[in-house]
């Protein structure tokens, strides 16, 4: 199998990595939706029914400590992961579903870096996460 890149991440950052950590990284960059740790374990699991949770929730934390996975609260009381990139992206999450959309809107952008300059700041960073419910058919 060809390595991924969250497994190259963490080579270059000198971790060893063992195959249970390997699987862990797998299921994390093939993932495409915000798994928590329960979810990685269950994926997982079903490749090496030996690993075990605790196993998941500590490479967990060393992934990211080390900066290669993005930890998110939702709002639904479960920290959720992605693969840490260098391509920004913002969340909005529909609170009925749990389903979490990534999106970039440059106007959110720019009226953020006016309400930092405003404030006498340049913005080095944020995290935007939106809450929001369906719309009913005649709100569409």
């Amino acid at each position: 199998m060809d390595e991924t890149r969250l497994e190259r991440l963490c080579i270059d950052k000198g971790m060893k990595m063992t195959e249970q950590r390997r699987i862990i990284a797998r299921v994390l960059s093939a993932s495409e939706d915000h798994p928590d740790v329960e979810e990685v374990y269950r994926r997982a699991s079903m490749q090496d029914s030996k690993i075990s949770i605790a196993t998941v929730y500590r490479t967990m934390r060393l992934f990211e400590d080390a900066g290669i996975v993005e930890r998110h609260d939702f709002g639904d009381g479960r920290a959720r992961y992605e693969e840490a990139t260098d391509e920004h992206h913002d969340h909005i999450i529909d609170v009925k579903s749990g389903r979490v959309i990534e999106f970039q809107n440059e106007e959110i952008e720019r009226l953020q870096e006016r309400v930092a300059r405003e404030h006498g700041l340049i913005l080095v960073g944020h995290r935007l996460e939106l809450f929001g419910v369906p719309l009913k058919e005649d709100e569409k």
